[in-house]
């Protein structure tokens, strides 16, 4: 599983099959918009393209697939996997790094048979995708 920490790199890698959308447990976003929102989505999308005014383009190879991108952006905030900090008071700084990987302790799972057998699975099925 992994906590991703800023929209536009997880996005994305999402997108560019970098990373799996069923391996996101959740991403952290500077952000503060709402995906439905036509408004707050034309102001996020120009951000990351890089129109005039904005200085990232980290989505510019997805000005063609806008559709493609809005959706799996409201599918992750449909499934509870974007968080927005900003939208209660709290300011994030900047990550360094766009993904933390998230594991289950060994500790965990030696007494938890059942829960060893499913992150088990999950990280074969992972490792496929």
């Amino acid at each position: 599983m992994k906590v991703g920490l800023s929209l536009s790199q997880c996005v994305a890698d999402i997108m560019n099959d970098v990373v799996s959308e069923a391996e996101v447990l959740v991403i952290i976003t500077r952000t503060d918009f709402d995906p439905y929102n036509d408004a707050h989505w034309t102001n996020v999308l120009h951000g990351y393209i890089g129109n005039p005014g904005f200085n990232s383009s980290i989505w510019q190879d997805f000005i063609d697939h806008e559709y493609d991108l809005r959706e799996l952006v409201q599918r992750l905030y449909d499934h509870g996997k974007i968080h927005q900090p900003r939208q209660f008071g709290s300011h994030p700084r900047a990550s360094k790094f766009p993904w933390y990987e998230v594991f289950i302790p060994e500790t965990e799972l030696q007494d938890k048979p059942a829960v060893k057998k499913a992150w088990n699975n999950y990280k074969l099925i992972a490792g496929l995708s």
